[in-house]
């Protein structure tokens, strides 16, 4: 449920989950078989049926939808063409919000996933619209220093809320393999990256080469978003509170240190969107430094420190890397979500340099 850049911004940094474009041509599908299933499926609808696509998000497409009698919904698909192996899967998001839902982490309510492509041709999940901001900037500069604070505590505390469900319980178990998290990660990001690879990166060979030599000896088995950052969650209006996490699509059964190392990765790269925390001065924004942030995450999850943090701040670059690597190719083929998607080849390159540099200055 990510949300417009360009449009009816509230500053250069927030905006509403509201806001919404025309569907992009290669988005299009069917909108009077949706509103034919969901008149079937989803109790409450109203037709006439209404799309609007949401630009934010670079992985599945995104859609607010609206009814007849103003209800809104979202709506999360598959892409376009040609995809790679295991990815977007809508399926997975679907089971993961419908087991949280339940639970105290927030998350959109789900209704019905469609895996038949007789009606707009790919698969594809309805939930919940959730009213609330998007923050899209680190340095939060709509806000004052009090309020950021309470914006990164509130957002550690939904991740550490995350991390200590029991997938069991919830009836995840499946829903990934326990144990070997980080080994078959570094397995799937490298195959990920050789099949999307477009230039010759030193810095990713160096790492695919490093990463498997220098695995954890053991980690702990949780739900794992797989995307955890600031933009993935949806805030109150006015208050410091998480509505919904959103964007499952990489959430699986794994190591809880990975979605935390991701997390504080802005602490290590800038972002020409995003902004910088590389460099500021932490007390006068109000912004926890990454030590200070870490050991939040340690007192909410009974932890005292956490061993080999430099080797998930590695392995998280170069995921994130292959991940945008993956983006670009997208956008060089014309079915990415987001026309961005074309200038992600530069964002890889500055990635994996930087997670090589963490090597090279001793992990």
């Amino acid at each position: 449920m990510t949300t417009s850049e360009a449009e009816m911004m509230l500053t250069p940094r927030t905006s509403l989950t509201t806001e919404t474009a025309p569907v992009l041509d290669q988005h299009r599908f069917d909108e009077a078989a949706l509103a034919g299933y969901m008149q079937q499926h989803v109790d409450g609808f109203t037709p006439p049926l209404h799309v609007g696509q949401v630009r934010g998000g670079m992985s599945n497409p995104t859609f607010v939808l609206t009814d007849g009698a103003g209800r809104r919904y979202v709506l999360r698909k598959k892409p376009p063409g040609k995809l790679l192996p295991s990815a977007h899967a809508v399926d997975r998001e679907f089971r993961v919000i419908s087991a949280l839902w339940e639970t105290d982490v927030p998350v959109a309510k789900p209704y019905v996933l469609c895996q038949d492509p007789s009606v707009i041709g790919v698969d594809f999940y309805i939930m919940d619209f959730v009213d609330g901001r998007v923050f899209r900037g680190y340095e939060l500069p709509e806000l004052a220093p009090a309020e950021r604070r309470e914006i990164y505590q509130a957002m550690v505390d939904v991740m550490a809320k995350l991390h200590q469900v029991d997938f069991r319980v919830v009836g995840l178990e499946g829903y990934g393999k326990v144990g070997g998290y980080m080994e078959r990660q570094v397995r799937r990001w490298s195959k990920q990256y050789e099949a999307s690879k477009t230039d010759d990166l030193p810095a990713m060979e160096n790492l695919m080469q490093w990463l498997p030599e220098h695995l954890p000896a053991h980690h702990e088995t949780t739900i794992a978003h797989g995307d955890f950052r600031l933009e993935n969650m949806i805030f109150h209006h006015t208050e410091p509170r998480v509505l919904a996490v959103v964007d499952w699509e990489l959430s699986t059964l794994g190591a809880p240190l990975s979605d935390l190392a991701y997390n504080c990765l802005p602490y290590y790269v800038p972002d020409d969107m995003r902004g910088d925390l590389t460099s500021i001065d932490y007390t006068s924004y109000g912004i926890p430094s990454e030590e200070e942030y870490v050991a939040w995450y340690c007192q909410k999850t009974g932890q005292q420190d956490i061993p080999e943090w430099k080797f998930y701040l590695v392995f998280s670059l170069f995921r994130l890397a292959a991940i945008v690597q993956g983006v670009y190719k997208r956008g060089l083929e014309g079915n990415a979500s987001s026309p961005e998607a074309i200038t992600r080849g530069e964002k890889c390159k500055q990635l994996c340099a930087a997670g090589w540099s963490l090597v090279e200055q001793g992990v």
